[in-house]
This record gives C-alpha cells, sequence and structure tokens, in this order.
C-alpha cells in the first residue's frame, strides 16, 4: 500500500491531483479472494510483480502499447468469465473496432470523442486507434469501472489533460447543470445498458435532451434516451454517433415509435441499420443493432442503409465473435451502399414512410431462404427403390427363418 499512496501523494497540489483522487480504492490487497493468510497472499502479489518485472517497457517499437495492451488483455480475460457484469464495463475489441470505422469513416482526425456509458474506456481507446483525437470523454455511473476506465487511460499513455472521465449517471445526471451540458462532440460511440429501466419523470419533458420529441421513453426502456442524450450532444458540422442498441428500438411502437419516426422524419440523421450476429455480447446472447447517424449525410440524406449481418460471425464455445474478414464486409457495405441480395438495401425515405417508419431490417433485407424444389419423380424413384430393398430383405429374413425353424 506504500507504493499506491506514495504514487496518489505525489500528485497533490498538481493539475493531476484530480485524475489520481481515489484512483485505486478498489484495490483491496488484504482481500480473502487473493489467498486465505498474509503469507498466501503476498506469495501471489509477488508473483504478479515478478513477472511484470518480466515485461520490456523499453521495445524500440512505438507501436507497441506493452502495459497498456496487457491491462486491456486483462480486462477482455475478466470480461470472458464475469457473466452478465461483463456487458456492463466491456465491448468485444472486434465491435468496438467495427463501430469505430464507421464513426469514424472519412476523417483522419477529431477534435474530440466521446462515449456516455463508457465502461472502462476501451472503445474510446479503439476510436483513437482508427483517427488522431484532441480529446476524450466518457461517463460511467459504477465507481469500480469508472477507475478502470481511469486506469486504462493512463495505462495507454493519454496524457491526464487529454481525457475526461467522469463518475456520473449519462441520463439523471447529465441536464442543463452539468458540467457538460454545453459539450458538443464531432464523433460519439456508445453500447450503453440494454432495455434498463428509468424513472420516465415528467421533469424530464422540459430537459432540452428529451422535449424536441413530444414523449418521453417507457419506464421499461431507457435505450431512447440514451440515443436522444448522443443526439443533443452533437456538434453542428459533420457530426457522427454510432450505437449498439437492442432491436427492440427498431420497431416497438408507442413513444418509441415517436422517438424514432422524429429522428428520421424531422431530423434525417439515421444513416444505417446494421443487425449484428447474436451471442457476440458478453452478459446477454439476444442480436444486437448498431445505429449510424449523421447530421450531415449529403448526398445520402434520401436514404437509409440496412444492413442483416446476422450471419458473419465465427461460432464459438460460449460465445460467437466478429471476425476481421466479417468487420471488413460490412464495412464495405456501408461505404458502397450497394444492394446485396440477402445481406444490404439501401431503402428510400417513401419505403420507410409506407412502413410506417417501423426500422425493423427484416421488413428491407429479405433473409428467407427458400427451400429447393422438391423433384417428385426422384422421391418416387427413390421410395420404390427403398420398397424393393425392403421387400428383398424380408424375403431372406423368412428364408432364414424357416431353416431355423422359427
Amino acid at each position: 500500500n506504500k507504493a499506491i499512496n506514495s504514487i496518489t501523494a505525489s500528485t497533490l497540489g498538481k493539475k493531476s491531483e484530480k485524475l489520481f483522487e481515489n484512483l485505486f480504492e478498489d484495490m483491496v490487497l488484504t482481500s480473502s479472494k487473493l489467498g486465505r493468510d498474509v503469507k498466501s497472499r503476498s506469495i501471489l502479489i509477488a508473483k504478479v510483480m515478478k513477472s511484470i518485472d518480466t515485461i520490456d517497457f523499453e521495445l524500440e517499437n512505438t507501436e507497441i502499447d506493452v502495459l497498456g495492451d496487457a491491462y486491456e488483455y486483462l480486462i477482455g480475460m475478466y470480461a470472458a468469465t464475469a457473466g452478465k457484469k461483463a456487458g456492463e464495463f466491456y465491448t468485444p475489441q472486434s465491435v468496438s473496432k467495427l463501430l469505430s470505422l464507421l464513426a469514424t469513416d472519412g476523417l483522419k482526425q477529431t477534435k474530440a470523442v466521446c462515449d456516455c456509458a463508457c465502461g472502462s474506456g476501451s472503445l474510446l481507446l479503439q476510436v483513437g486507434r482508427c483517427v488522431k483525437v484532441g480529446h476524450y470523454y466518457g461517463n460511467e455511473c459504477n465507481p469500480t469501472t469508472y477507475n478502470l476506465a481511469r486506469m486504462n487511460m493512463i495505462l495507454h499513455n493519454i496524457h491526464y489533460e487529454q481525457f475526461d472521465i467522469r463518475h456520473t449517471d449519462t441520463i439523471a445526471d447529465g441536464g442543463e447543470n452539468s458540467s457538460s451540458w454545453e459539450e458538443k462532440y464531432q464523433v460519439q460511440v456508445a453500447n450503453p445498458p440494454y432495455s434498463q429501466k428509468w424513472s420516465a419523470s415528467d421533469k424530464y419533458m422540459k430537459d432540452d435532451r428529451f422535449s424536441p420529441y413530444g414523449k418521453l421513453a417507457p419506464k421499461s426502456y431507457e435505450d431512447m434516451a440514451f440515443l436522444e442524450h448522443m443526439i443533443f450532444h452533437m456538434a453542428e458540422d459533420d457530426a457522427r454517433i454510432a450505437v449498439l442498441l437492442p432491436h427492440g428500438v427498431l420497431f416497438r411502437g408507442g413513444a418509441e415509435e415517436a422517438i424514432r419516426t422524429y429522428i428520421v422524419k424531422n431530423l434525417n440523421y439515421l444513416d444505417a441499420v446494421i443487425g449484428l450476429a447474436p451471442n457476440c455480447f458478453y452478459g446477454t446472447s439476444i442480436p444486437v443493432s448498431l445505429l449510424v447517424l449523421k447530421n450531415d449525410r449529403g448526398q445520402n440524406k434520401d436514404n437509409i442503409l440496412f444492413i442483416d449481418a446476422s450471419k458473419e460471425y465465427e461460432p464459438g464455445k460460449n460465445q460467437n465473435s466478429i471476425t476481421e474478414e466479417n468487420v471488413q464486409k460490412i464495412l464495405n457495405a456501408y461505404k458502397d451502399r450497394k444492394d446485396i441480395e440477402k445481406f444490404c438495401h439501401k431503402a428510400s425515405m417513401k419505403e420507410i414512410e409506407e412502413n410506417g417508419y417501423n426500422l425493423n431490417i427484416t421488413r428491407y433485407v429479405d433473409t428467407f431462404d427458400e427451400e429447393p424444389e422438391l423433384d417428385l419423380a426422384e422421391i418416387d424413384k427413390e421410395l420404390k427403390e427403398a420398397m424393393a430393398e425392403r421387400d428383398s430383405l424380408m424375403s431372406e429374413y423368412e428364408k432364414f427363418a424357416k431353416e431355423l425353424g422359427l
């Protein structure tokens, strides 16, 4: 603990003091999870320290971020065994990469990127691998995960003046009195909690994030509230959003239908709807949709692209994974915006209006595989051959039975 206290004390009175505030509060070296007694815990901690000491942090290849990548690898390993809780703080790297590539398509750099449900911060860092990022912003309500995100930034050598991770509830604390109210971002990515309940209090109808839509997201589903929050924080020019949401937001009625219609018809921000494969996420086996929104859609303002990528995955024992090849296929389809049978369709605004602004992917991409046409003559022939073989076997059986006196 002396080493930890020394690190924290070294920041007192400096600009970085707030960054290290309570950063290590979840590190309990006396926990029984590390061993039953002081001796066993000390042995385990010593083994970890010795293993870390073998890592060469002075590698000449600056493309390799040894410490940061090792930390993120450990987060991923923990997520793989954490069950449902894993979805709260970690998005699989292949999905993060797809999300980031879609959000930054056509960009070389961005002034700011934000994740309003940042978890461990891995999705923010993935954006930084795609384009040069000026500043990273993130919100996280879970204190332990909030600390994970800050550590992740530090260990990936992101300067403390270049990121701002906040311990806050995005929806409840993100009103006009929040420190982030005036902030606008060119790039936003998020994998918020799916179908989470929220208060849907009448006070939110006076909140500029939600009031334009005329209705609030239902109490049982907070999904649309996250999307509305992100739309509110879009920068004026060439802002884009890539967000993961449950399929229900695409077709549920009531308030969600009203919000969906406003986004498509009044704002015209929705650029693409992508259905991902099932069982690719920690904590849930349900398939998830990926929405891409832009406030400057240029020549694509008269259409929305629908991609059915539900078959784009590699099966795994416990979880499916989206491969590099799958990512590239989806990305190419998004960029080309051309119809591909049973995979993607560029739907006109008239087509979407005729469907009552229902965005269910199966309404636009025909995924039905027809049964092969039956050859009745061939079936009749095979049946007769089978019956003849049966008669032959019965005749042979009766012959042997007679010889045995049965």
